[in-house]
């Protein structure tokens, strides 16, 4: 009897997985990470019975099995967790090819659509948007300010600018400063003419707005030790900004943050002293690998460069 080579085994079985239907690879994916053909059905919008046939005719395809049934649950056995992860990899590599495509197809009427956090967006990107539309005026940009981590293919942006460490699966990550960026400490000028060159201990009397742990490092930094307690704590950077500019109290923040009310005169800085907050995380634009080389997304990074580096020489 003839046996076939083990070489020809494995060449029939990479044939048949090329042939494996897209819809059987999504229904895999979906049953996989749910544990349930119920619950995987009603996410794919098909019927109990359908997401079954699908499974099981994948296993009949592959040779072998995928899931141990244990009652209502499906569980992935060891076949079927090696192929989940390259199920995964190669269907979010299919969704960003498709975002690239439908970005390259939308012709002269091209826009980016950018996630960004509401401090970032209001003190330091919106300012600069005039010079964005004398060097781009036929690429409109779109913003959506959120603090919360957006999934960027499943809401259909093309980048987000984040603050943190990183980095962030799936996405491709460029940091936007090399160097920590210095928290200091500014005031209306109606308090400036109180407080400029003050001693610490008269800024310690005086409403502070914002996180109480930065404010104590910053008492310490300029040779204090005292207890503050803060009038109002913000979510946004931008917020506790404007409140100082209102005249509610001294902020602390960010100097890049404040560079552009520091030059207008809506605020001064009331100390020389500055510090570097070690949970300050730095900002990063990200997006998805397919768009690395997308002409509007490359001309939003250089921009981007370009912008910062004339806000740092300016401070």
């Amino acid at each position: 009897m003839f046996y076939p080579y083990w070489s020809d085994i494995l060449t029939n079985k990479v044939a048949n997985m090329s042939r494996l239907p897209l819809n059987t690879l999504t229904g895999f994916r979906a049953v996989a990470e749910l544990q349930n053909l119920r619950a995987a059905a009603e996410v794919l919008h098909l019927t109990h019975s359908a997401v079954s046939q699908q499974i099981r005719g994948l296993e009949e395809q592959l040779g072998f099995d995928l899931f141990e049934r244990r009652g209502r649950r499906v569980v992935l056995n060891p076949a079927g967790e090696a192929l989940l992860r390259s199920v995964q990899s190669a269907l979010a590599q299919l969704d960003d090819g498709v975002q690239a495509a439908a970005a390259a197809a939308s012709g002269a009427a091209q826009r980016i659509r950018v996630t960004a956090l509401p401090s970032f967006l209001q003190r330091w990107l919106l300012p600069r948007m005039g010079r964005w539309r004398e060097r781009h005026p036929n690429l409109a940009l779109e913003f959506d300010a959120s603090q919360q981590l957006v999934d960027l293919q499943r809401e259909g942006f093309h980048a987000g600018l984040r603050q943190g460490q990183g980095p962030w699966a799936g996405l491709e990550s460029e940091r936007l400063f090399d160097t920590p960026m210095p928290l200091i400490v500014v005031g209306s000028p109606s308090a400036a003419r109180r407080l400029v060159g003050a001693q610490p201990e008269a800024l310690a009397r005086e409403p502070l707005l914002g996180d109480k742990d930065v404010w104590q490092q910053w008492f310490e930094a300029a040779g204090l030790r005292t207890q503050v307690t803060p009038v109002a704590s913000f979510s946004d950077a931008g917020l506790m900004l404007q409140a100082a500019e209102q005249n509610l109290g001294l902020g602390i923040g960010r100097e890049l943050l404040a560079a552009d009310a520091l030059r207008d005169g809506r605020l001064v800085r009331l100390s020389p002293v500055s510090i570097t907050y070690e949970h300050a995380y730095p900002y990063h634009l990200v997006y998805p690998p397919a768009l690395r080389d997308w002409p509007p997304l490359v001309a939003l990074r250089q921009w981007l460069r370009d912008e910062l580096e004339l806000s740092r020489k300016a401070l």
